[in-house]
């Protein structure tokens, strides 16, 4: 997978590293690949690291006061080294391809290699004394230089405003999920909103049963065959006998139990399954929406 974001930084401190990597996994958040300099093997992988400098959509530089130091004067740091190879990578690059983000550095020093190319800044320098700390601002510019958005923000979305766009649609997938209409179990009571899925599946290996439903009245339903099962009938005697109940399966593609009625299921393999309707509701479309659904009880007739 290609790197979006390469970042580079100095292990000033433990805080100092701590802070990076939440910033680098509030990146990842936002859906980013993000490779961070620390993984490195300077010994060995040199030339590995230069693909992923190189191969990377851009680069970030988080520069404190120590970056600098170390950028300078100490060539065979790991800074040092990264400084060298990002500086020979950088001239065969777009300007936009390498950026800054300056914290711990209220003067915005940089490298001496980088200074010539005056490139695209992110202060992230606190001001404790006047409450004033990054955040939210910050990191929408920092998406905008990544997605090669202009400063302008005349047409800009707000990260808030696309972050609830995709927080409606993972909450539609979540719906269509179809882990959301499965009961592994044997028997068991189940509400189904049959118009948010296909079917409703039950059962599990040899004795799962598929059952699709669609409205009919007040007080009935549609159980149709259609999506898995080989025949459904309509249950007309009081009691179940499991040797004998699959007589009541039809040869139609669709039977219409009422509430309180029973039906037996047949699957493809030839497993049976008793099923009771135990409440049907219509669409309420008022203030108070409530969806059609069906409730139902079954129990799977194993070793039958």
């Amino acid at each position: 997978m290609k790197t979006d974001l390469f970042i580079s930084y100095a292990w000033t401190s433990e805080v100092h590293r701590e802070w990076v990597r939440l910033l680098a996994n509030q990146l990842h958040l936002i859906g980013y690949t993000i490779k961070i300099d620390e993984v490195v093997d300077y010994g060995s992988s040199l030339s590995g690291f230069m693909r992923e400098v190189t191969e990377a959509k851009h680069v970030l530089l988080i520069v404190d006061e120590n970056y600098v130091e170390r950028a300078n004067n100490q060539p065979y740091s790991g800074v040092g080294i990264e400084s060298t190879w990002i500086s020979e990578a950088f001239t065969s690059k777009p300007a936009t391809w390498l950026s800054v983000l300056f914290v711990r550095n209220p003067d915005w020093r940089l490298p001496e290699w980088l200074k010539e190319y005056n490139p695209k800044g992110f202060d992230f320098n606190s001001l404790p004394n006047k409450n004033e700390f990054p955040g939210a601002v910050q990191i929408d510019a920092i998406w905008r230089w990544i997605e090669d958005l202009p400063a302008d923000k005349t047409h800009a979305v707000p990260l808030s405003v696309v972050h609830k766009r995709a927080a409606r649609l993972e909450r539609i997938d979540v719906l269509a999920d179809p882990g959301n209409y499965v009961n592994p179990a044997l028997d068991g009571r189940v509400t189904f909103y049959y118009k948010e899925h296909s079917h409703y599946t039950v059962g599990n290996g040899e004795y799962q049963f598929k059952i699709k439903f669609s409205g009919r009245s007040n007080d009935s339903v549609y159980l149709y065959t259609d999506g898995g099962l080989k025949a459904v009938g309509l249950i007309t005697s009081q009691e179940v006998d499991p040797n004998t109940v699959e007589s009541f399966l039809t040869q139609g593609r669709t039977i219409t139990p009422k509430v309180g009625q029973r039906a037996i299921l047949l699957n493809t393999g030839g497993a049976l399954c008793v099923l009771t309707i135990d409440e049907v509701q219509s669409e309420v479309n008022e203030k108070e929406y409530i969806p059609e659904h069906v409730t139902f009880t079954y129990q799977v007739l194993k070793n039958y």
